[in-house]
């Protein structure tokens, strides 16, 4: 299990004293609701795990992988539950509406198919759509349709940290004004409105933020290990090609589903000498780096990273050959979450194809990502600035408050 800050029982606390709406996975692929939210966390006795919707779908952004290798993974580990219902799977879609007709899934779902787009930030587009269509006569009404198109959007991937993280710094950065209590009702909605896309802009540019500021830190003649894509990472890379400094890439493979062919294609764009390395090559390479630079699915109040998986290893022969590793992560990824050891947390699942036949009582994991402690990391560039690991969980009290 996660453990969870003090300020988040807190909140907890008072959320359970409001009787909470109905709230129900909505599958992506079939456009049906499935269970409800309790439901879809994986279970250690389950011989068909569900596969996180977050890995379900990284296949088309990241174009890498062939269009059926989804399918044939999936295959691989047995196939999802049948969905429900069409009685519950009308109740569950209704739920998610608002307004005439708004479904903020599907707004999401819009906001999504942008490539370059985060998550987290088109989560944060579609609540702010949902501001903008309601039709709530009061303050009460309106932050009880935010609080139900939030809790939909978390519940539309369970597991994905970035979205969950987005979600409730939308909630707390929007509605936290004194100023509401002395409008009327429409001036109060403007002003919803305004810091809600306000919101949005900030979490856009954050990307930016963190490339500008990282950059000192790139010096001509380095070389850097990254693992697998991130666009974050890209991101800081392309900025410092941009800026004519001369350095050299190693990029990990990221099995199984390839992500770091994509990056070194990337980079290969933008005529940066790029070396592919099988993952378990990291070792053999490291004394050819200068640093390790990754990105993170989440910050977590330790100070601490959850990324894909195979980055705490690469942290460990880093760490152990005086190596620094530096994260990039935006601010909105930053999460109320304690994980004390790889497994306090809750797997994200991905598919593997092993390219043969596996027999079935060979177990395989299929966990998608594990857990960076702090003290194996030097520094994080956020949009925040860039900080310590011992400074996380101030920037999450201020973030939170």
């Amino acid at each position: 299990m996660w453990y969870r800050s003090a300020s988040f029982i807190r909140d907890k606390q008072l959320n359970d004293a409001v009787a909470k709406p109905e709230s129900r996975l909505f599958s992506p692929a079939t456009g049906a609701s499935t269970t409800s939210m309790a439901d879809t966390l994986p279970q250690p006795q389950q011989q068909n795990p569900k596969i996180s919707a977050y890995y379900q779908t990284r296949a088309a952004h990241h174009a890498v992988v062939t269009s059926d290798w989804l399918a044939q993974a999936q295959a691989a580990v047995g196939h999802l539950e049948d969905a429900v219902s069409d009685d519950s799977a009308a109740t569950s879609s209704s739920s998610l509406l608002t307004g005439k007709g708004f479904s903020v899934i599907d707004e999401f779902n819009s906001w999504r198919k942008q490539p370059d787009l985060a998550e987290a930030v088109a989560a944060i587009r579609a609540l702010a759509s949902v501001i903008r269509s309601s039709e709530a006569t009061t303050m009460m009404e309106l932050e009880i349709e935010l609080k139900k198109a939030s809790d939909s959007l978390k519940s539309w991937d369970t597991t994905s940290i970035s979205l969950t993280a987005g979600c409730d710094l939308f909630m707390r950065y929007v509605t936290r004004t004194s100023a509401l209590e002395y409008e009327d009702f429409n001036s109060a909605k403007s002003r919803l409105l305004e810091r809600a896309e306000k919101f949005g802009e900030i979490s856009y540019k954050a990307r930016r933020i963190i490339a500008m500021l990282s950059q000192e830190f790139i010096f001509d003649g380095c070389t850097i290990l990254v693992h697998g894509f991130s666009r974050v990472v890209l991101e800081v890379l392309r900025t410092a090609a941009q800026n004519r400094k001369l350095f050299r890439v190693l990029c990990t493979e990221g099995r199984p589903d390839r992500t770091g062919l994509r990056l070194s294609n990337e980079l290969a764009k933008l005529d940066v000498p790029v070396k592919l390395l099988i993952d378990s090559a990291v070792a053999y390479s490291m004394d050819e780096v200068d640093m390790v630079l990754v990105g993170a699915d989440g910050v977590v109040e330790s100070g601490g990273i959850i990324n894909m998986m195979g980055t705490y290893q690469i942290a460990l022969v880093a760490k152990s050959m005086n190596k620094p590793v530096y994260v990039a992560a935006e601010s909105y990824k930053f999460a109320r979450l304690y994980p004390l050891d790889q497994k306090d947390m809750v797997p994200a699942l991905r598919p593997i194809d092993f390219g043969v036949p596996i027999p079935s009582k060979v177990e395989v994991e299929t966990s998608a990502r594990d857990y960076t402690p702090p003290q194996c990391l030097s520094l994080l560039f956020t949009d925040l600035g860039v900080l310590t690991p011992s400074v996380v969980s101030d920037e999450l009290i201020q973030l939170y408050l």
